[in-house]
């Protein structure tokens, strides 16, 4: 009997539902529930995908409709569930991933009296997520999309007490806010010009649709993901995220929400595949982002923040990928999925480097620590070697796929894109091999009370695993095109023409990796590292405040938007409310005319009508006299 698909989405659903009610009855067992529910969901999903390796290619698709769900007139959405081999993918990420990183919250939360609520907010997430990628219809995707939104608010600010960290869940809700206005104006011309925003309606007849409705469609869907996956220019957001937990940081901001963006991507394929102007809007934003994500993780001491800015560039090697069409989405979600393994990895590492250096951050008040955290040493230095892209971890497979089939797209497009991914390769050696000497090697800065010590099994085990992600994964999914030909029934397969030879590209990119890690070891190892931070150059300082990526925000849209709320409220005031008080005035002027001349007095009353048949009976004499 198989497994019904709604069960992966209701268990921790139920998860978060009983934590929630159950109240503080749950402190002792709530972090249990919560883990067992992210296993129990995982484990279905490890049914389904075993069940779905027994079948054909063509017929592992599986559709399952639960209820009709918007009935209205011309809207008819069903609540409807798809799980292909791309929502496979991405539920066992979520759910594998995810129960790891609660068994990881298990000990780094032991501490924290609201422990039990942030299981529920982790289950919650978890559920949202799983919607979003398991939806048949954008509606349904929407309703996830949001859920993620929700949950990510709840944990960013899970400690609100600490004004940054209300402040950054604030700012991440508001600027999803406008990504997700994109998606839902998407929904709008789907549904005027499609009749439908079912998968199947939209895809099947995106064929019919003039170019500039489904360029206009693919442009609100990519405004939509920069806002999730932290593209630019809706990247402001990640940075400050950092307020929350750490486990929040590798789940979210990691591992699952942030590529939801290349999710939307791939799966609306078939109408960026006719829309070649969004598809270019596609690979500039990634490789701007890419490089944009790279310089600012230059410059950053707080190590969480350093990552995070990693994570933008390496989400934007995504989009890059998604945004070359079918020769690149299998290599877009190669990469997403070994990034989902080493960079939670690097994020559980980091959390584990902040316990035992009682909750400081800054990576300048480290050194030394691969002796006193062997196994934290060990595991980070896996994800690290991953993510530069060192063979035959995963991210030497996966990011190397990219920049080659971003030069295969040939001419001045091939060049441009395929540098700047070869540039990110370089410049993401760079500041990944200084996080590492900061943090693990020289002499050692700690504070005089600092006394650091391994984390428990509890942590040290979930951080071990995802380390053997970040070593295998790569060569599991790209050794004999495995994931081209299972993802190739729902994006099709299109072989880039290389245009320079494998071997040549590879070589490259581990030179320009060299390079990378040689300028950082000469520059963060050959010499005293100070406590406090340089003045710098001022690219470093522009990337040290985030390539004025706020700045540019409150001098473009805030100053502005203000201005014309100033603006409005001005013509409000003067125009509307002044035509109104001006009105009232008069009413009131002419009532108090009327009013003089109620007295009260019978005497007054008769010499009027005394006045008024005079004057009546004059005009009658005058009129007759005429």
């Amino acid at each position: 009997m198989t497994i019904p698909l709604w069960l992966l989405i209701a268990l921790p659903a139920v998860g978060a539902t009983v934590l929630l009610l159950a109240g503080r009855r749950a402190d002792p067992w709530g972090h249990l529930l919560g883990c067992a529910a992210a296993l129990a969901s995982f484990g279905v999903a490890a049914v389904l995908f075993v069940d779905m390796l027994g079948r054909p290619g063509d017929q592992r698709g599986t559709v399952a409709t639960l209820f009709s769900w918007v009935p209205v007139a011309d809207l008819q959405i069903d609540f409807g569930l798809q799980l292909d081999q791309l929502s496979m993918c991405f539920a066992l990420l979520i759910t594998g991933v995810g129960s790891l990183i609660h068994i990881y919250s298990v000990g780094y939360m032991r501490e924290d009296p609201e422990r039990r609520k942030f299981f529920a907010y982790l289950n919650l997430f978890l559920s949202a997520m799983l919607l979003l990628v398991l939806a048949d219809n954008f509606f349904g995707l929407y309703v996830g999309w949001e859920g993620v939104g929700l949950a990510s608010y709840l944990l960013i600010g899970f400690w609100a007490h600490k004004p940054s960290a209300a402040t950054a869940a604030k700012k991440a809700f508001v600027v999803n806010r406008v990504g997700d206005m994109g998606l839902v104006i998407a929904m709008a011309v789907m549904f005027a010009a499609a009749g439908s925003v079912s998968f199947s309606g939209v895809f099947g007849a995106a064929p019919q649709l003039g170019e500039g409705t489904l360029t206009a469609i693919g442009l609100l869907l990519l405004l939509a993901a920069c806002g999730k996956s932290a593209q630019v220019p809706l990247q402001s957001w990640l940075g400050d995220a950092m307020e929350g937990p750490t486990p929040v940081s590798a789940l979210i901001h990691a591992a699952t929400m942030v590529t939801a963006g290349v999710y939307l991507i791939v799966r609306s394929g078939p109408v960026f595949d006719l829309a070649p102007g969004a598809q270019l809007a596609v690979v500039a934003v990634g490789a701007v982002t890419l490089l944009f994500g790279a310089i600012i993780g230059c410059a950053k001491d707080d190590i969480k923040k350093a990552l995070a800015a990693s994570t933008m560039s390496q989400i934007g090697y995504m989009v890059l990928a998604a945004g070359l069409g079918p020769a690149g989405y299998a290599f877009a979600i190669m990469h997403l999925l070994t990034h989902g393994f080493f960079k939670a990895g690097l994020f559980l590492g980091a959390g584990s480097v902040m316990h035992a250096m009682n909750d400081e951050v800054d990576m300048r008040r480290y050194g030394g620590l691969r002796s006193v955290l062997p196994i934290t040493f060990a595991t980070f230095g896996l994800g690290y070697l991953a993510i530069i892209g060192v063979p035959p971890l995963a991210g030497f497979f996966s990011k190397d796929a990219i920049i080659e089939v971003a030069l295969a797209a040939g001419g001045v497009k091939g060049v441009v894109l395929g540098g700047a991914a070869l540039l990110g390769a370089g410049i993401t050696a760079f500041y990944m091999t200084r996080v590492m000497l900061l943090t693990f090697f020289g002499e050692r800065r700690w504070e005089p009370t600092a006394q650091p010590h391994e984390s428990p099994p509890v942590m040290t085990v979930p951080m071990i695993l995802l380390a053997v992600g970040s070593v295998a994964s790569g060569a599991v999914l790209a050794v004999g095109g495995t994931l081209q030909h299972w993802l190739e029934p729902v994006v099709g397969v299109h072989e880039a023409h290389h245009v320079v030879p494998v071997w040549v590209v590879t070589a490259t990119v581990l030179a320009t990796v060299a390079v990378g890690i040689v300028v950082a070891y000469r520059m963060y190892a050959m010499r005293p590292v100070p406590v406090e931070v340089p003045e710098g150059s001022a690219l470093t300082v522009a990337a040290r405040r985030d390539l004025y990526g706020d700045a540019f925000n409150e001098a473009v849209f805030m100053r502005t938007g203000q201005g014309l709320t100033r603006t409005l409220v001005h013509v409000d005031e003067v125009g509307v409310d002044g035509v109104g008080s001006g009105l009232a005035a008069t009413v009131r002027r002419f009532s108090e005319a009327l009013r003089g001349l109620q007295t009260g007095f019978a005497r007054s009353y008769a010499l009027s009508m005394l006045v008024g048949a005079a004057l009546v009976v004059a005009m009658v004499l005058v009129v007759r006299a005429w």
